[in-house]
Formats: structure tokens, sequence, C-alpha cells
């Protein structure tokens, strides 16, 4: 599940850089990695160095995503060191589609369908702008284009409940691989604790099922974790991104 999907959305773009793969274009930078990036102290200095610098040169942030398992140890500690600042640690869940595929129950005057509209891709990021307080109209446009690059390769859900967005979540699939991953789930306070998440999982692993996917993956917070355990995900790892950011103006 590592890497970037095979198709990108217009404007986005991926280049090798030894080891690491750099996505480009979207809301700020990606770099992804192998479990062992194979090169160590001044060579992997000089390579973490190189991804800050690119994206500094065109004015943006970067997010290097690491595993609890990856190698060499202290990738994180030469992270830190070139100016990259650890967001929130996440649990990388795993689960069989299967067993968790059911028709989802939605508390009542909450209805749930799956939507292609850019008109409801701006919604989603309103509602998550907010639940956190923070700007995310970017992920509008990241879901439009992510749609309109491979229709089949994603499943957008939304809830609503008199004519607003109280959830939203979507299934990834991944071409030539057993694995989906579930995105989203973040749900408005007043609509916690009704079980919203739980049904939107449920419907998302419906939709995995018929299309032959066997496992589900989720990078999960310490909020959904739980949850998610319950229902039959099991932890594999951890995650957390680095994100390096351009100095204020």
């Amino acid at each position: 599940m590592r890497g970037e999907p095979p198709h990108p959305p217009a404007g986005v773009s991926y280049e090798q850089d030894g080891p690491v793969l750099r996505t480009v274009g979207q809301f700020r930078g990606l770099v992804s990695t192998p479990p062992d990036l194979g090169v160590h102290g001044a060579e992997l200095d000089r390579l973490i160095a190189r991804q800050r610098d690119f994206f500094a040169a065109r004015g943006e942030a970067v997010e290097w995503k690491t595993r609890g398992h990856d190698r060499p140890a202290d990738l994180t500690e030469r992270l830190r060191a070139a100016g990259f600042v650890p967001e929130e640690r996440e649990t990388v869940l795993i689960g069989h589609a299967a067993q968790l595929a059911a028709a989802p129950v939605m508390p009542e005057g909450v209805t749930l369908r799956r939507t292609t509209a850019d008109a409801d891709m701006h919604r989603i990021a309103a509602m998550e702008s907010d639940i956190w307080e923070q700007d995310w109209s970017w992920l509008g446009e990241d879901l439009i284009g992510r749609v309109s690059a491979e229709p089949d390769a994603i499943a957008v859900l939304m809830a609503e409940a008199g004519g607003e967005v109280v959830s939203a979540a979507w299934l990834v699939l991944r071409e030539g691989t057993d694995f989906a991953s579930l995105w989203g789930g973040s749900t408005r306070a007043q609509w916690r604790g009704r079980g919203i998440y739980r049904a939107l999982v449920a419907a998302r692993a419906e939709l995995a099922v018929a299309r032959g996917v066997t496992y589900l993956q989720v990078d999960a917070s310490d909020d959904s974790a739980p949850i998610l355990r319950r229902l039959g995900f099991l932890p594999v790892t951890t995650t957390t991104p680095y994100v390096w950011s351009p100095p204020e103006a």
C-alpha cells in the first residue's frame, strides 16, 4: 500500500529520487518510501535535504510519511534535524472486508449516499473545515481530481441530515493488490456516538467486497482506532507524518 496510485489526478505528478517517490501538485508535497531506505548517515541527510529544498523552492510544505518499522532506525531523528516536525501518530489497522461488510444502519433523520458531484466534494471540505477549525478547502479539489482521474478507484460516501453534511468517508482501491483503504469519517460533534462512523465502515466494506477486495487498511486516529478494533480490525504498525513548512513570510 506504499507509493501512489498509478493514475494521478490532473496537475499531480510523481518523481523518483533514489529510493523515495515525490508527489508534486497536491495541497502539499508528499514523500513516500520503501520500508528500508537503504541509505544511512550523511547520504540519508542529503536525501532528506533534497526533498525539503525541492519543495522549499516551490514555496510549499512537504510531508514525509513514516511507519513505526521503517529503517534506518534513526530516520525520524534525522528528519527532525532537517526541520521536519511530527504530526499526530496514527495506528495502521487491517481488517477482513467480508467480515466487516453489512447493510449500513443510520440513525433516524440521517441518509447515506454515494456521490461523484463536484458540489458535494466542496460541501464535504466545508464540513471538514468546520470540524477541525482549519481551511480544508483543498480537500474538495483533491476528491474531485481523484474521481475525475480514476472513478473506479474511489467511492465517496456522505451522510446528511436536514440538508447538512454531518459525516463523509471514502474508499480507495489499490489496483494490483488485495487491499483497499478507508479515509475520512469525521463527524460533526452533535452527531457523534450514534453509529454513523460504524455505518460508513460497513458501507465501504460492502463496496470493497463487491470489487473483490480482501483486506481493508486504515490509518486511524486515537479516536477512531478503538472503534475499529471493536469491529475486528487488528493493529499492525504506526504511522507518523513528518512535515516541513516554509517559514512565514
